[in-house]
């Protein structure tokens, strides 16, 4: 087990759909550990959890075939590789004065980050539409809204936007509905509503506020509640992590703006879980023992979930309740990922990095090549620039 899961954890590129076809092939295909049918319904069971979904997906093959001894020993093989090759770089692109060549291949992989953000927003989006139907559409549209909204005004408390959504549309479909319910069914609108009342300046300014209370100034306390919000409160897969940590990763000073987008594009081009992004906020918040704690805080609700409720997927799928939740959780989920563009864009400082950017667009939208390709080739021409002296991001 810890050959075959830790093979997977370092040839893993490619995020999710990677993960599940090396799993699907291991699992079902060569050794038959699993049948066809039990890996659908964990995959189904998984992506109705928050926290990142392929991770919960090897932990559960791994329990189901050498119970909660291998869910350990196969999750750690899984991550394990990916961590060190994350921290690893983010030493070399983290660097006070890292050299210039280093610097333009992180401002052009930089460059590309918003279409990745895009891609993975409308590669959910489609079948998330299909699935809605007749009224829920309207509510579908609004949960998108609202989730596209929260994210650049909001984005260290999205998470209550996502639980509010998922919260309203499985008291709506529980009638009659009581008081409590129908106050938690107005929330997502009255949140709106005070965002826009108040305007985005102020919305911004009082969730900082806020933040600067409830993490007491910063530290590895800070650090903790990142990595929490990313591994036990995300819905959506690995992309909602963007407006999680962007909002706090830049506002109490761990990170520019620059080095944000140099970890998102760490995060997408290294092998195994892209939510060991958040190693690197943890890194530069407060060295190598911070990023080993995101890491460690961020993967330890996949665990729990999996030893304590494996043995209840099956049951998951088919639960209408939890069903209910993750449409309204997850078109704000893909709100989030559109709207987490918008502001990855805005972080953009040289002309240059607006043509990789369009070009990045059209590879992976229109060409539709893959998210690893499309960062090295982005990271290559911001190598060119720095190598004939143009300009560099400061």
């Amino acid at each position: 087990m810890l050959r075959e899961w830790g093979r997977i954890g370092c040839i893993g590129f490619g995020g999710p759909p990677a993960h599940i076809a090396l799993l699907r092939k291991l699992c079902v295909d060569q050794r038959g550990w699993l049948d066809s049918t039990e890996f659908e319904d964990a995959i189904a069971a998984c992506n109705l959890l928050p926290g990142p979904a392929s991770t919960e997906l090897a932990i559960f093959c791994a329990w189901r075939v050498r119970g909660r001894l291998g869910a350990l020993v196969g999750g750690a093989a899984f991550i394990v590789p990916g961590l060190i090759v994350i921290l690893a770089l983010s030493v070399l692109f983290l660097a006070g004065t890292p050299p210039p060549w280093v610097r333009g291949i992180g401002a052009g992989a930089d460059a590309a980050v918003a279409a990745v953000a895009v891609q993975a927003g409308w590669l959910l989006l489609v079948p998330s539409w299909r699935r809605a139907a007749g009224s829920r559409r309207l509510r579908w549209i609004a949960y998108l809204l609202a989730g596209a909204a929260a994210a650049p005004l909001i984005g260290p408390w999205l998470v209550f936007v996502l639980l509010g959504c998922g919260l309203t549309e499985l008291a709506i479909r529980r009638k009659p509905l009581p008081r409590p319910a129908r106050a938690v069914a107005a929330w997502p609108l009255l949140a709106v509503r005070a965002i826009r009342t108040a305007g985005p300046a102020a919305a911004a300014k009082t969730a900082a506020q806020t933040a600067a209370v409830a993490v007491g100034g910063g530290g590895l306390l800070a650090v903790a509640w990142v990595a929490f919000k990313v591994g036990a409160l995300s819905f959506g897969g690995g992309f909602v992590i963007i407006p999680l940590m962007q909002a706090d990763a830049v506002g109490h000073h761990w990170m520019t703006s620059d080095q944000f987008l140099n970890g998102v594009a760490l995060g997408q081009i290294t092998p195994g879980p892209v939510v060991l992004t958040v190693a690197t906020v943890g890194y530069a918040a407060a060295g190598l023992g911070g990023g080993l704690l995101a890491a460690l805080v961020a993967f330890t609700p996949s665990f729990a979930f999996i030893l304590i409720g494996g043995k209840y997927f099956g049951a998951l799928r088919g639960n209408r309740h939890a069903q209910a939740f993750l449409d309204g959780a997850g078109p704000a989920a893909i709100g989030a990922i559109l709207g987490s563009a918008v502001t990855l864009a805005r972080a953009l400082t040289e002309p240059w990095q607006y043509a990789v950017l369009a070009g990045a667009a059209v590879l992976m939208l229109a060409v539709r090549r893959g998210v690893v390709l499309t960062l090295l080739g982005a990271g290559a021409v911001g190598l060119i620039v720095a190598l004939v002296g143009g300009p560099l991001p400061g």
